[in-house]
């Protein structure tokens, strides 16, 4: 873990091939595993509550500590990821064991189909044109 310490740059989302091809499932992928690691590296709180010493000497060794009220409250500070599917084998075979990379693939897809971006403001387009015109001529292209 101590190659994360103090990291704040995550570089190469969705290139496969040592970064000559990219690919819309590896990247959604990639923004996954990239907001795990932010939850990760944000740190865990640690106090009498989360530690929960009480509960563990009343529940004792090899109690159900899932009814727990506590745990329930706690339950969704770990992070929540959007497609990395945590539940038990036979329940993920069951809802047909779809593969990571084809849910994300999938979501892709929707992304590229449905996303609508907002327009650029008429002035804020027109200074981009304005510097794309003059580095043309700044380089010669124009």
């Amino acid at each position: 873990m101590a190659a994360l310490a103090g990291a704040n740059l995550i570089y190469g989302a969705g290139m496969i091939e040592s970064g000559v091809t990219f690919d819309c499932g590896q990247f959604v992928m990639d923004n996954e595993f990239a907001r795990m690691i932010k939850h990760v590296v944000a740190g865990v709180r640690v106090t009498d509550e989360t530690l929960a010493v009480e509960d563990i000497a009343q529940v004792g060794p090899f109690g159900d500590f899932l009814s727990l009220d506590a745990t329930l409250r706690h339950m969704r500070e770990l992070s929540q990821p959007e497609f990395l599917d945590r539940r038990v084998r036979e329940e993920w075979e069951e809802r047909g064991s779809k593969e990571l990379y084809v849910t994300c693939l999938e979501k892709a897809r929707d992304v590229v189909r449905e996303y609508r971006p907002e327009p650029v403001p008429d002035d804020i387009a027109a200074r981009i044109h304005a510097i794309v015109e003059k580095t043309d001529r700044l380089v010669g292209v124009a």
